[in-house]
């Protein structure tokens, strides 16, 4: 039976861009700037590095779909290279067979990196095109808000809530986000919102306004592991953040094919979840797990959320996002970094800078106002697609 990898991997160094719109800068330079940060906080070389997974979901607005073009870029001396994509878990795929290949024992130090340029494009949103079976994200059966706003009214309707408590529940979600990232100089929106301004912004599908939609940006993140005794060996001194789990669900369309399905619930993250809980040795996550990153693509997802990884109980997530128990000095902060929402969306790159802020906080390398006290066990969520025809990702990361 397989054990896992729980343990058997660990975080060497981690570099993260400034994420926004960086017209300065091309998917190379930012390919360049976080790998660059990443190799001098792993205290390595490029010619330790025995392997590469490098992730990137447009490749029409990027580097293409050769590995070879990003093997050029970061001019590795005849390395294994890999491009990786899943949609918005593609980041977080790189990291899974980095890991994953540190873990098997097929090579001692792997690189995982993500990167996105969606600003030059020429579109507010993502790019559309594609097609075959599941056409590519932008030009599936609507919009991404109108996807996703769907959720709402299955959700107040399955737990008596009224509708506009609902709604108050994702202003607060986008205030406390937009606080955060408000005080992250690497965030791509730093200004803080009142939920007044929340509540009467433009509709963009109902119930999500303007605030209760994330953007997308340019920007790259990287992540050096390795094994734990190599880590000892050339970080003495420096605590380990080791890889609990890294586990992945991918829809098969059936909620969307049967009338079973309520509309209002995320199984591909309750499937995720469970697995990464089970691998991680986590039987209780809401008092076991100590901040989290999550995929917040809208408001209305995060709340959800929340009760689909099992932190609140069913229908409970109004009283725990009200109560503060996600804000940054509650019981489990989430999105401490401003999250997809402030901090910024490279389709390709997202899921490593979740993993960058859970690694920051967890060395205690943020300033006082943004740290989060005596971080053991984070998790992070990636979601790509639409919630009920997509892939999610779920990782647990914790400190040794």
């Amino acid at each position: 039976m397989a054990e896992g990898i729980k343990d058997k991997v660990v975080i060497l160094g981690m570099g993260c861009t400034r994420f926004g719109e960086r017209w300065e800068a091309g998917a190379e330079d930012l390919i360049v700037e976080a790998f660059v940060e990443c190799l001098e906080d792993a205290g390595i070389e490029k010619k330790d590095i025995e392997a590469a997974f490098v992730g990137t979901c447009y490749d029409e607005v990027n580097l293409g779909k050769a590995a070879v073009t990003h093997a050029e870029v970061l001019k590795l001396p005849h390395t294994a290279v890999t491009r990786t994509e899943n949609f918005c878990a593609t980041a977080q795929e790189a990291l899974r067979f980095a890991t994953y290949s540190v873990a098997a024992g097929a090579c001692d130090i792997a690189l995982a990196l993500g990167v996105e340029k969606l600003k030059d494009t020429g579109f507010a949103g993502l790019p559309i095109g594609g097609g075959g079976a599941y056409p590519r994200i932008g030009s599936y059966n609507g919009s991404g808000p109108q996807s996703f706003a769907q959720l709402a009214p299955p959700y107040a309707k399955k737990y008596g809530i009224e509708m506009e408590k609902v709604k108050e529940a994702m202003a607060h979600i986008s205030v406390k986000s937009h606080a955060n990232g408000a005080m992250n100089p690497r965030a791509h929106l730093r200004f803080p919102i009142t939920t007044e301004q929340v509540l009467n912004a433009p509709i963009i599908s109902y119930p999500l306004g303007l605030f209760d939609c994330c953007g997308v940006s340019d920007g790259a993140a990287a992540a050096i592991v390795t094994t734990p005794e190599i880590a000892k060996s050339l970080k003495p001194s420096q605590d380990l953040v080791k890889i609990k789990a890294i586990q992945i669900s991918v829809a098969n369309g059936e909620e969307t094919l049967f009338n079973s399905w309520d509309g209002a619930s995320m199984i591909t993250a309750q499937v995720a979840s469970s697995k990464a809980y089970a691998e991680a040795g986590i039987k209780n996550p809401r008092e076991e797990i100590d901040m989290m990153e999550v995929h917040d693509c809208f408001s209305i997802t995060e709340l959800l959320l929340m009760e689909n990884l099992g932190i609140s109980s069913p229908g409970g997530a109004y009283d725990d996002i009200m109560s503060g128990y996600f804000d940054l000095n509650g019981k489990i902060p989430c999105q401490v970094d401003g999250g997809l929402k402030c901090f910024g969306h490279p389709i390709g790159a997202s899921g490593l800078r979740m993993v960058y802020a859970v690694y920051e906080q967890m060395l205690e390398r943020v300033p006082d106002e943004r740290k989060v006290n005596n971080v053991r066990l984070g998790l992070i969520h990636n979601l790509g697609g639409e919630p009920a025809k997509g892939v999610v990702s779920v990782g647990i990361f914790g400190r040794d």
